[in-house]
């Protein structure tokens, strides 16, 4: 059974896989493995916020200059995803799903990591496990980080949505965007990362269940305000009920 954190506050607890490396510390870095469209959209609001960005890429750090001069001072391009990793008080993972097998596993041993992805056959490959809906794309990637707190978020708002979509709390407009997780902690981390970008934060538990924002689901790409993406997560079917 699925459960949002703001139906059910209570939720919030079962905390039983240690504590993220950046609540000890000051969460100041973020480091994107990844900077496509909405890699590199975090990274422009991020810096609005005053957070420091380490982006990178899989073609080098040269074709992420123009960026990083947009960007200015805080931010800079890494020379390897695992630099970017490293360097990161809460990482970003924005790349094809069909690449995560990439994605350096040491670095990220204890943090928190954001998943933006979507499963597109016809981009990824057929992916059977995903086909017969026995896991999540963020499922695969908690797999392949197993000491890592994966967290589902901004997968289902058009990239350029995250710096022109964003309104200020309490405004009747403010738009919701899940977060869903095992792990309450991390949860609670990037919740607030989502306030501070401009978004109510609707927190779904387990990560099992972030099925119910995946493509062709009543609540992607929808600008619904918190309450109206609850429902819409609610009422959401598996592609084989469909």
């Amino acid at each position: 059974m699925w459960s949002s954190l703001v139906e059910d506050p209570r939720r919030i607890g079962g905390w039983n896989a240690g504590r993220p490396a950046c609540v000890v510390m000051a969460m100041t870095t973020l480091g994107l493995i990844g900077a496509g469209h909405i890699g590199s959209q975090i990274a422009r609001k991020a810096v609005g916020q005053g957070y420091d960005v380490v982006l990178s890429n899989r073609r080098g750090p040269e074709v992420l200059q123009d960026l990083i001069a947009e960007l200015g001072p805080r931010a800079r391009a890494a020379g390897s995803p695992a630099e970017a990793a490293e360097a990161a008080d809460l990482a970003v993972v924005t790349i094809p799903l069909k690449a995560i097998d990439t994605v350096p596993v040491a670095p990220l041993v204890g943090k928190i990591v954001i998943d933006t992805n979507n499963y597109y056959p016809q981009r990824d490959g057929q992916i059977p496990a995903l086909d017969q809906e026995q896991t999540t794309t963020s499922e695969l990637l908690q797999a392949h980080l197993p000491q890592s707190f994966v967290v589902k978020a901004f997968n289902h708002i058009q990239a350029a949505q995250i710096t022109t979509a964003a309104r200020p709390a309490g405004d009747p407009d403010r738009r919701g965007l899940v977060a869903a997780s095992d792990h309450a902690t991390a949860l609670s981390v990037v919740a607030r990362l989502l306030d501070a970008f401009g978004f109510d934060a609707v927190p779904v538990q387990p990560l099992s269940e972030s099925w119910r924002i995946q493509r062709d689901t009543p609540g992607y790409v929808q600008p619904y305000s918190a309450p109206q993406l609850v429902h819409a997560l609610a009422i959401a079917k598996r592609y084989r009920a469909m």
